[in-house]
């Protein structure tokens, strides 16, 4: 019979974790067994989760893009729980711009497009990283599995709209580098399997007008609402339960194609 994993036992870092579809990841983590570490920034409400999730889960202030601050993390994982299995990279900011806008006669802010990129590329990339280092000390089930990496991509990595050439960008990297990185890994038994979600209810939809909200989920053809980040935490623990799914990058969108 073919290796069937659980994620009960499994400890996980989940970036943006205090928020979102970062959050809905940890608590699913946690109520599937398995322990977890948020990695948020100081500002987040990360130290409040972690202290209501219980003893299996703790929150390190992290910037993603500082490399003292997810080593520090992965230490804490280390120490506190012996190991770490899997990291899920949620942690993600967005800017709405064109290019350029011809009224005001202004191009789009380098400095916004190289946050967007540095934030989201080699954030990402940074937990990537220095999590598979402890990833590698693991030792290998009968499979030879030793961890998996889940990244969040963005449906706008291919069906980018209008201002949003910065986000698309990024998502396109991190689209462009899972499978280099799966195979880069995949001596070590590390998977790298990535999710583009379409419309989700987070914080960052969430400050749209409800006119605005309801007009997004009419776009979706099946199921016709915005996703609920659970059903994102739900595709997190599937993935790092099969291990034949790896290198792939998987659209959670209920069929949606962005208009422009």
């Amino acid at each position: 019979m073919a290796n069937i994993r659980s994620v009960k036992g499994m400890v996980g870092l989940v970036t943006g974790g205090a928020s979102g579809l970062g959050r809905a990841t940890v608590e699913r983590l946690i109520s599937q067994g398995a322990s977890a570490v948020i990695l948020d920034l100081p500002s987040s409400d990360g130290h409040k989760l972690a202290a209501s999730l219980g003893d299996r889960c703790a929150f390190a202030p992290t910037d993603v893009t500082s490399e003292s601050d997810v080593k520090s993390a992965v230490d804490l994982a280390k120490e506190k729980y012996g190991k770490v299995d899997l990291a899920v990279n949620c942690a993600g900011i967005a800017v709405a711009v064109k290019t350029y806008n011809f009224k005001k006669d202004l191009p789009h802010s380098l400095e916004d497009f190289t946050r967007v990129i540095t934030v989201n590329i080699a954030g990402t990339f940074n937990v990537i990283r220095l999590a598979v280092g402890e990833m590698g000390k693991n030792e290998p089930d009968a499979d030879g599995h030793r961890g998996c990496i889940i990244n969040t991509a963005s449906v706008a990595a291919f069906d980018g709209q209008v201002g949003q050439a910065a986000y698309s960008a990024s998502k396109g990297g991190i689209v462009g580098m899972t499978l280099p990185i799966a195979r880069d890994l995949a001596p070590m038994g590390i998977r790298v399997v990535t999710i583009a979600p379409g419309l989700f209810s987070t914080p960052l939809l969430a400050g749209l007008p409800e006119k605005v909200q309801n007009f997004l989920a009419r776009q979706v053809p099946f199921p016709s609402r915005l996703g609920d980040p659970a059903e994102f935490a739900h595709l997190v623990t599937a993935i790092a339960e099969n291990p034949m799914i790896n290198g792939e990058v998987i659209r959670l969108d209920g069929a949606i194609r962005m208009q422009p």
